[in-house]
């Protein structure tokens, strides 16, 4: 009941309330009994360093019992990508090392018949969450995704293409491109949102009802006959919402468009026929941000109203909404896993809630402002946010730990993201940068020190310094998102700001 929570170890409580009887100052004691949750904690006393590090939110530092309940952080194997690309390049050694024989034909089948995987003990039943089964071109989208990402580059600083806009009237409020990075999609304050193609793919609407009569539907390149190559255009433009338009998002198989704006309303786009198929409302304020699951279907949106909310693509109704949060919810972000949804709120907390039961299962403090994006790690256990504090927090699913702080940057963060081997992490903000971290390094050093007996005198830990790869600075483009390719490109798109 009581409004803020304050950690103390079990010798500084004692003194501190010896010290209050002692000297007769009862009335402050019982406006700390009344107004304060002590937390007392078995061990040694904290740092400053360390007890500033969790502090911050609204609330104050989270409760030990906040952090308590069972997290199935694990990706079920049939859907771990990273254990698929491991069995595919396992493979792939084994094919050189034996000798070279007359290639029988290839099996057409998934990579996971060709090596067992071994259930992660972390992860949830496949069927916690429902969805519908996947189409046979959604799995054959799936696949090729793994082909391309074998072909990915093993480098320490990736290569970095960037995306400068200039002559942007209207301000450009946000920006994504699709899973494939063929097509880069940007929304404005003019209400509008853009969709170009960055590949010498242009973008095909499907043909007039008159003309798909004449298509064979049981060709097997139905999806590209049903296209009309002769409307085909390189950028597209959706009008549609009252408001600014502050956040989009693309499901993965790159057919639909989410675009979240100020009017409060969410608008799902067909990036077949290029227009709006359903306008979905619930939220009685700006909806600040919207994402796709990593699987579709499920989208997940944060308010203005101090709420996040769990839609399907079929239903016009929420499924969930997730209270908690005493401010804006700014960011939202889904577990790779879909089980679990990310948010980060300007009560500068960042909340982790069960998909299934809808309650809030993990509370993170620590940043000092806004929080304004989420990212996880690869394997999915690990978190990491960036805010309006210049301050990029990783942190550990299962614990609910702060694992590091990563501060670099001179503005605002206004997007982080992982390449496809997860050891690299780039994040990109307000001030004209983008920035590579390694995050391997990073994770390898928390786990030694888990593993590791925890004595009195421990060490402490490497300087920020050490984690930073290197920095590359624009010439006055703030950096709005950054987004790694299958092969492991970085990416980078931002709107030119003049001087005037």
């Amino acid at each position: 009941t009581s409004d803020f929570v304050v950690k103390m170890s079990r010798d500084s409580n004692q003194k501190l309330r010896e010290f209050l009887s002692d000297n007769n100052l009862s009335l402050l004691l019982n406006i700390i009994n009344q107004s304060l949750y002590v937390e007392v904690i078995s061990s040694y006393p904290r740092p400053k360093s360390q007890i500033s590090l969790a502090a911050g939110a609204l609330t104050g530092e989270a409760r030990h019992d906040a952090n308590k309940a069972k997290v199935y952080y694990g990706i079920p194997k049939e859907f771990d990508i990273s254990s698929l690309l491991d069995i595919e390049n396992d493979s792939e050694e084994d094919d050189d090392k034996r000798p070279k024989k007359k290639k029988p034909k290839k099996d057409s089948g998934s990579a996971t018949k060709r090596k067992k995987v071994s259930n992660n003990p972390n992860a949830p039943p496949p069927d916690r969450v429902p969805f519908p089964e996947m189409k046979e071109s959604d799995i054959a989208l799936r696949e090729g995704a793994i082909k391309e990402m074998l072909e990915r580059t093993h480098l320490k600083s990736p290569s970095i293409c960037f995306f400068t806009l200039f002559r942007v009237p209207k301000g450009l409020t946000c920006a994504m491109l699709s899973e494939d990075s063929t097509r880069l999609f940007l929304g404005y304050e003019d209400c509008s949102v853009h969709v170009r193609s960055i590949s010498p793919k242009k973008l095909r609407p499907v043909k007039s009802a008159a003309d798909l009569a004449l298509v064979n539907k049981e060709a097997e390149d139905v999806m590209e006959r049903i296209m009309d190559d002769k409307a085909a255009t390189e950028t597209r433009k959706f009008i549609g919402h009252s408001g600014p338009v502050y956040a989009i998002s693309v499901n993965p198989e790159a057919t639909f468009l989410l675009s979240a704006s100020e009017d409060g309303t969410i608008r799902l786009w067909s990036l077949h026929t290029f227009t709006c198929i359903v306008c979905f409302k619930g939220h009685t304020y700006p909806v600040w941000d919207v994402k796709f699951s990593p699987r579709g279907y499920y989208f997940v949106s944060g308010s203005h109203d101090r709420t996040a909310r769990l839609w399907t693509t079929d239903d016009i109704q929420p499924k969930r909404i997730f209270v908690g949060h005493l401010s804006d919810v700014d960011c939202v972000q889904f577990h790779p896993n879909c089980n679990y949804i990310a948010t980060g709120s300007s009560d500068r907390s960042c909340r982790l809630w069960d998909v299934v039961t809808g309650k809030c299962v993990r509370l993170f403090t620590g940043h000092k402002a806004m929080v304004n994006c989420l990212t996880f790690s690869i394997d999915g256990r690990y978190m990491i946010s960036g805010g309006f504090d210049k301050v990029i927090f990783i942190w550990d699913l299962r614990s609910g730990n702060v694992v590091n702080q990563l501060s670099a940057h001179f503005g605002a963060i206004y997007s982080v993201v992982l390449n496809k081997d997860g050891n690299i992490l780039a994040s990109g903000g307000e001030d004209y940068s983008i920035r590579l971290w390694n995050v391997k390094k990073i994770i390898n050093k928390y786990e030694e020190t888990i593993n590791a007996e925890v004595t009195e005198d421990k060490p402490e830990s490497e300087p920020e310094e050490n984690y930073l790869i290197d920095s590359y600075m624009t010439k006055q483009t703030p950096v709005v998102n950054v987004h790694f390719t299958r092969q492991n490109l970085l990416i980078g798109v931002g709107a030119f700001t003049s001087d005037n």
